[in-house]
């Protein structure tokens, strides 16, 4: 017991602490919303680069408040992750004194991994998937039994569009982060995973045609680093589990030589 930390407040101690940490993220969030929204331009000139990439060189609203609404939700989805590391450590600050010290070098890595792979998924999205699913999803102007076929999106459609493949992606990636906390939790094994390979692999497929165009190109972008990441996780299960083998042998070990 000697390796909780010292903490005898009451519940409602507590629950001004939670409350305290809150007010922190909540102001964190509400300051980078103003930030963001005065650079809100910028930040949708970056959204829309993909877009004008695609050749398609205009953007329609047709609801009066379309635009001003779509300029909030970007300054917001800047915000949230401007605000996510202080948010994260507000979180880690409220939860770490109630956790033993090998829990908190278990789950820390875990905290700092998510930005990270986030990050990678969305930018996946943003440099590979999304080019891609515009340039299919495009190439349907034309002509069409003497029809002139064209591409008028609305600001806000492409907003939800670019945000649904960002999210979805970034969410994705995060799959060993989650199953190697699942494990370490003890509600799945590694060798319970291994079992189940296969509905992963039709999970992960499942995922990305919900996630994704229907063209077989972003799906496959998306189911396939699933499956790897899936593997990743497997990988990354039995590294810990040798680690936690040598710490209980050197714990017997350490037993066994105070008994002598």
């Amino acid at each position: 017991m000697k390796e909780i930390d010292d903490s005898k407040a009451p519940l409602l101690d507590h629950l001004i602490e939670l409350r305290r940490r809150l007010l922190y993220c909540i102001g964190a969030l509400i300051v980078a919303f103003f930030v963001c929204y005065y650079f809100a331009e910028d930040i949708f000139a970056v959204l829309v680069r993909p877009l004008l990439q695609a050749g398609q060189t205009k953007l329609i609203y047709t609801q009066i408040f379309e635009a001003f609404f779509v300029k909030v939700k970007v300054a917001f989805f800047a915000a949230t992750m401007v605000s996510f590391p202080v948010i994260a450590n507000q979180l880690w600050q409220f939860v770490a004194p109630g956790l033993y010290r090998k829990e908190k070098r278990a789950l820390l890595p875990f905290l700092l991994a998510t930005p990270v792979l986030f990050g990678i998924g969305a930018a996946m999205a943003y440099f590979i998937a999304v080019p891609m699913a515009l340039h299919f999803l495009l190439s349907f102007q034309g002509n069409i039994g003497g029809v002139h076929q064209e591409a008028l999106p609305a600001i806000g459609n492409y907003l939800s569009f670019i945000m649904q493949f960002l999210f979805g992606f970034g969410i994705a990636f995060l799959l060993p982060v989650l199953l190697m906390l699942l494990e370490r939790a003890g509600i799945v094994t590694r060798q319970q995973l291994k079992s189940v390979r296969r509905y992963a692999i039709v999970a992960a497929f499942a995922i990305a045609a919900v996630l994704t165009p229907p063209d077989v190109g972003s799906q496959l972008l998306l189911a396939i680093p699933l499956c790897i990441l899936y593997e990743l996780a497997l990988i990354g299960i039995w590294f810990t589990e040798r680690g936690r083998s040598r710490e209980a042998a050197a714990t017997v070990d350490a037993d066994v030589v105070a008994g002598e």
